[in-house]
């Protein structure tokens, strides 16, 4: 008697799912800046609020003093980004619009 053992190759019936990881939230805030004379200010300005933790984008427009930033509003808040402005030896406030 001969005996039949069939073999199966087990396949999932669905991927196994990785929990889900928060990530970070970015914002965009725009600020006003006062206190512009030259274009090398646009860099000083960049360069200043560009190494604080938390920002991934920074962009400075001299002709209309604006200030674009993409940031953690967990790691850096507003008031921090405008201190670092102040730290560049400007002043500056959040946008209206």
């Amino acid at each position: 008697m001969t005996t039949i053992i069939p073999t199966t190759t087990s396949t999932p019936t669905s991927t196994p799912t990785s929990t889900p990881t928060s990530t970070p939230a970015t914002v965009h805030t725009i600020l006003r800046a006062d206190g512009f004379s030259c274009p090398s200010c646009v860099a000083k300005i960049e360069k200043q609020i560009g190494r604080l933790a938390g920002v991934s984008a920074v962009t400075v427009f001299f002709a209309t003093a604006r200030i674009e930033i993409d940031h953690d509003p967990a790691v850096v808040s507003t008031d921090a980004l405008i201190a670092a402005v102040g730290k560049a030896g400007y002043t500056a406030r959040l946008a209206a619009f």
